[in-house]
Formats: C-alpha cells, structure tokens, sequence
C-alpha cells in the first residue's frame, strides 16, 4: 500500500483536501489482507508543524485512518509534505542532506537547518545506506539519472530536479519502504 498520498506539498493544502476531499486519502484496499475498500476509522493527531508561520502553529494535524472489515487491522496514509516515522518535515532533512553533498560538515549542516548533529548524521547514513534501493527505482522513472557516476552526483541531480518528498512519494508509489 501507498503510505503517501501525491501532490499534497503543504500543511495548509492538506487540511483543506481533507475537508473538501477526504476520499482521497482512503486506500483502495486493506495493505494487510488486500480487503477493498478499508472504512474511515476517525483521524489520530500528529505534530507536523514544525516551523509556524506568522498565523500560529497548525498543530495537533489530523491524519486520517482505515480500518479493514475483514482483519479488523487499521491503516493511514500521509500528505506528500508529511514524512512517516520522522519528526522533521521533508524539506528539513532535503537541506541537510544537500548541505553534506555540497561538502559541506555535519555541524555545518545540523547548524544550518536547527537539528542536532546526531540527527544530521542520522540522515546521512539513511541516504547512503538507501542508494542503491532508492537508485534503481529512481533510475527507472529517470534514466537520465543513470548517468550520475557517485552517490553524491546522483543525489545532487535527483534534489536539482525534484524535491526529497517528490522523491519519496515516487518510491513508495514504487512499494519501496520509505523511510
């Protein structure tokens, strides 16, 4: 199952799809036993803002869930802006890693974006332990990728041409667990 949902690039755009267009979020069928159609299940709530704007906070988010009729198991899929198991947004870690390709250090890229260098670090090692997985797959929706001879110039081109989250959401579009 597709944990993402595309093209939804903001807090605010969220909300409002949710409001106007929930059935958007809704999974065609259970991940767990492959059931059509899992039934809304209420929303829990997440603390996605991590950078208020001049409005306010937009936290606690609601993020919907499913639950399945058949196994009774309960689901729930993410805007594009949202990244799962993480508590930073997408665009935070993109500068980090951006920072650490460029050559830049893990101080200077943890100082930079207001994260702790173990966190920085942490990412780092996500991204070139995930090349080869997220390579292949990327590779594939953009051969001309396929030309980058080093984990830092296939990253450099990727980010140069879409954001992180774009890239996330192409790969757990592809069934690649992200993150």
């Amino acid at each position: 199952m597709c944990r993402i949902v595309p093209d939804i690039l903001s807090l605010p755009q969220h909300l409002e799809t949710l409001e106007q267009q929930p059935v958007i979020y809704r999974p065609l069928a259970c991940p767990h036993c492959g059931l059509a159609k899992p039934w809304g299940h209420g929303c829990y709530q997440r603390k996605a803002d991590r950078q208020p704007g001049p409005a306010g906070s937009l936290n606690p988010i609601p993020i919907p869930r499913y639950r399945c009729s058949g196994c009774r198991q309960t689901c729930s899929r993410l805007p594009e802006c949202v990244a799962p198991r993480r508590w930073y947004a997408w665009a935070i870690q993109q500068l980090v890693l951006l920072c650490l390709l460029g050559g830049g250090s893990l101080h200077e890229a943890a100082a930079q974006a207001g994260v702790e260098r173990r966190t920085a670090r942490r990412w780092w090692v996500w991204l070139q332990t995930q090349t080869t997985p997220f390579g292949f797959w990327l590779r594939a929706r953009v051969p001309a990728w396929g030309r980058a001879a080093t984990l830092t110039d296939f990253w450099l081109a990727v980010l140069a041409a879409i954001p992180l989250c774009r890239a996330m959401a192409w790969l757990d579009q592809a069934g690649v667990a992200v993150p």
